[in-house]
């Protein structure tokens, strides 16, 4: 017996161009990544790196869809990692070595990830210790580093703030030598998370209190992600300020910066479709072909609320919601996997696309095939309007998980 495959996007659909307002083309869940939007995020972060005078690097964690590598080519030299996989990734795929930083690196890998990248930064001072020998063996030109923790970060959720009391996250001032190691060329510094320039001033000021004093011994310095400066309303401006006074204070300095959202922010939408809907005490859930919970993590572990296209947010009492109001439902077994209340205007109907906006950051990386659900697929729309088929994925993904 055979069973038939969850229907392809037609392959004529390559020469057809996408309506980017409402997808009808679409009938099946999809990332759609549009270039031009993308491009338009590049543009901004190079030219904040050239007026600048720093290095801005793409952090795998947010944003890893490697088949789109070329165009960041065009833009950046480097990206971030954070495991043997990424910075594999960065060396095979993106054609340079990696920026590394771990909470701890082990004996098994070490080594594989010193030969693929350029920079390796230890969480603490006793991974240096056990792991520096077996590093500078695999890669002598490896440039060492220390995660710093400036005990500031504006971050508010807990489960984001790398500098939350008894953070896992880097050595504070108080327990640092003063004399470091004769190769440690670097700090690194990440406390930010979707955040403003204004927030990276008042970090910088706390970074300078308590690390100024090891300064004179480094050679560069990595101020992290969670520089939103691609979001609407940023004021790049005084980060471009911040950042070349900064080089004026310590001139001889590299600055580094990786942002992950910054990159893929509002660049695309994740097109789904309405498969049913139901109503229990006065609350109608339009269950949609997608998961919550396996395709868009961060809405129930942030959570991060999403715009939905042509929808309005509704809060309050579900007994006096205006007509059309939905709760959006995932098709998982998951109980907690549904997302808000949404005013739209109109009866919902079976097979409606539902389009979530801004959902190529922190999506595609953090999946699951929890319960087995059918994987969304992953597009590019060309700045021509045509759609090119990054990935589709099939019962084989799902079961050579389980190997």
């Amino acid at each position: 017996m055979t069973i038939d495959e969850p229907p392809e996007i037609p392959k004529n659909l390559l020469s057809v161009k996408i309506d980017t307002e409402t997808f009808e083309q679409i009938h099946q869940p999809v990332y759609l990544l549009e270039e031009k939007l993308l491009r338009r995020n590049l543009s901004l972060i190079s030219r904040v790196a050239d007026e600048a005078g720093v290095e801005i690097i793409l952090a795998f964690k947010a944003y890893a869809l490697w088949k789109t590598f070329p165009i960041f080519r065009e833009y950046i030299r480097s990206t971030t990692a954070s495991s043997l996989f990424e910075a594999r990734l960065a060396f095979e795929e993106f054609g340079s070595p990696a920026h590394t930083y771990s909470p701890a690196y082990t004996d098994t890998e070490i080594a594989d990830i010193a030969r693929m990248s350029s920079h390796l930064t230890f969480n603490s001072l006793s991974q240096y210790q056990r792991h520096r020998e077996a590093a500078r063996k695999a890669n002598p030109a490896l440039s060492f580093g220390i995660r710093i923790n400036p005990e500031y970060s504006e971050v508010e959720t807990e489960l984001y703030n790398p500098c939350a009391p008894g953070t896992r996250f880097g050595v504070s001032a108080d327990k640092m030598p003063a004399t470091l190691p004769a190769d440690i060329e670097g700090f690194h510094c990440h406390c930010h998370c979707e955040s403003g320039a204004d927030v990276f001033q008042r970090s910088l000021a706390h970074i300078e209190e308590k690390f100024a004093p090891w300064f004179s011994q480094l050679k560069w310095i990595n101020f992290g992600g969670g520089h939103l400066m691609t979001r609407r309303g940023y004021d790049v401006p005084l980060l471009i300020r911040l950042l070349k006074d900064f080089r004026v204070r310590y001139p001889w300095l590299k600055v580094i910066l990786e942002p992950g959202s910054a990159f893929a922010w509002q660049t695309g939408p994740f097109v789904a479709q309405v498969v049913d809907i139901v109503e229990d005490k006065n609350i109608r859930t339009a269950i949609v072909n997608v998961s919550f919970t396996c395709h868009m993590p961060d809405c129930l572990e942030m959570p991060y609320m999403p715009t939905v296209r042509r929808a309005e947010e509704i809060v309050g009492n579900p007994n006096d919601f205006p007509p059309f109001t939905y709760r959006l439902g995932g098709n998982s077994c998951l109980s907690g996997d549904y997302m808000g209340y949404w005013r739209f205007g109109h009866e919902l109907a079976i097979g409606e696309n539902i389009i979530f906006e801004d959902m190529l950051h922190y999506t595609t990386v953090k999946t699951t095939m929890f319960n087995g659900i059918g994987h969304p697929s992953i597009a590019l729309v060309h700045c021509d309007g045509e759609l090119e088929m990054l990935r589709q994925y099939t019962y084989e993904d799902y079961r050579d998980r389980m190997d």
